[in-house]
């Protein structure tokens, strides 16, 4: 379909909530939304990331080592997640050039709506964990750098600004 330009941070839309998405064919924005994020070389893309402000998103963890996985997941909950909190670098598509440390939850069990309209709920770990949640902050208004002590914000907010003169 149509691969879309994908906002910049400090893009202000970046900042604001998603309001959930009341069930419509949304077939031709989760295709391009996966056509983007391939394009792009992600992981993962919030519908807030190519403008469109609702409560979706796309991903898939696996296929840069062969096997692909696509799912989309429309107004998605956080039922539970496991305590083990587990820090690693993360790199954001809105916010090319730099990675940042972000701790988040090792395992997750998460509800949504597939493009068809049909309820799934499902447990995830590892790097499909960190994603949807990665994710589902982009849907509430959150970036990495948000995770952030200020002094290390102030930090990551220099070494952006150098990458990306």
């Amino acid at each position: 379909m149509t691969v879309r330009p994908i906002l910049i941070w400090p893009d202000n839309r970046l900042a604001q909530a998603c309001a959930p998405v009341a069930h419509e064919n949304l077939g031709d924005l989760i295709t391009d939304m996966f056509d983007t994020m391939y394009a792009a070389k992600g992981r993962g893309l919030a519908a807030p990331q190519i403008g469109v402000m609702q409560r979706v998103f796309v991903m898939d963890c696996h296929w840069k080592e062969g096997t692909a996985d696509p799912v989309a997941m429309i107004n998605p909950v956080l039922m539970a997640a496991e305590r083990i909190p587990v820090v690693m670098e993360e790199g954001c598509l809105s916010i090319p050039g730099i990675t940042v440390e972000v701790e988040r939850h090792k395992a997750v069990t998460v509800t949504w709506q597939s493009e068809t309209g049909e309820f799934h709920m499902n447990d995830f770990d590892g790097i499909e964990a960190r994603c949807i949640l990665h994710e589902m902050d982009h849907l509430n208004g959150i970036v990495t750098l948000d995770h952030l002590s200020d002094e290390d914000r102030a930090d990551k907010l220099r070494e952006y600004e150098r990458v990306n003169r």
